[in-house]
């Protein structure tokens, strides 16, 4: 990452957060799909992360957490659902996993540069991790944070009964997961080529 945020620094992290606003609002970030979303908001952070490091990452990954608690007001079921059971632990649900993740992505987004790896190969790895880790992430914290409460008890006897918690969360992101992992390699893959021919990637800072 670079020593200082610079004005083009700036401008691209005000345009991808224009553009996961956007998202947020129309069926190009949340395919609301019964209980959960198929979300390509991953997607902006990915390449936030590999154009900008860990902050960049970071900062797109707290906008991210926005929209996705901006979605628990009667927009995502589940969403609405835990903040009726407990509106701070929804704050943490939304915020945390997603902030975690676009400084995680940032670190191997730099690790990768550091290694001269190729923007197209790298960046599909870094929006594959973005997308990897999200579901980790907010899978985990909600096991964590919500795993006794009636809602989840309710959501795991009619998707995995009788089944132990891995299952459960295996069934219930089923196929959504492995589209979102998909297409956040490809188009982070993609986007990240044209930024570094563009000259718009940050060189990791030397040790």
């Amino acid at each position: 990452m670079t020593n200082k945020f610079s004005t083009k620094n700036l401008v691209l992290m005000g345009l991808l957060t224009a553009v996961l606003l956007v998202m947020c609002y129309t069926p190009l970030g949340y395919l609301n799909i019964g209980v959960l979303a198929i979300t390509l908001n991953t997607i902006p952070v990915a390449i936030a992360a590999y154009a900008l490091g860990p902050v960049g990452g970071g900062v797109i990954g707290g906008v991210f957490g926005l929209t996705s608690f901006l979605q628990c007001f009667g927009i995502s079921k589940m969403g609405t659902a835990i903040f009726a059971i407990n509106p701070a632990l929804t704050v943490f649900q939304c915020f945390v996993p997603r902030i975690l993740d676009g400084l995680l992505i940032g670190f191997i987004a730099n690790f990768l540069k550091k290694q001269k790896m190729p923007a197209p190969a790298g960046g599909a790895i870094v929006g594959f991790c973005a997308a990897f880790f999200n579901t980790l992430f907010y899978m985990t914290s909600l096991i964590l944070l919500f795993g006794n409460s009636s809602y989840v008890h309710k959501l795991r006897s009619s998707v995995a009964p009788g089944r132990n918690v891995l299952v459960f969360v295996v069934l219930l992101v089923g196929v959504n997961a492995l589209v979102e992992w998909f297409t956040t390699a490809v188009v982070t893959g993609a986007v990240s080529t044209a930024l570094n021919k563009a000259r718009l990637v940050d060189k990791p800072a030397q040790a």
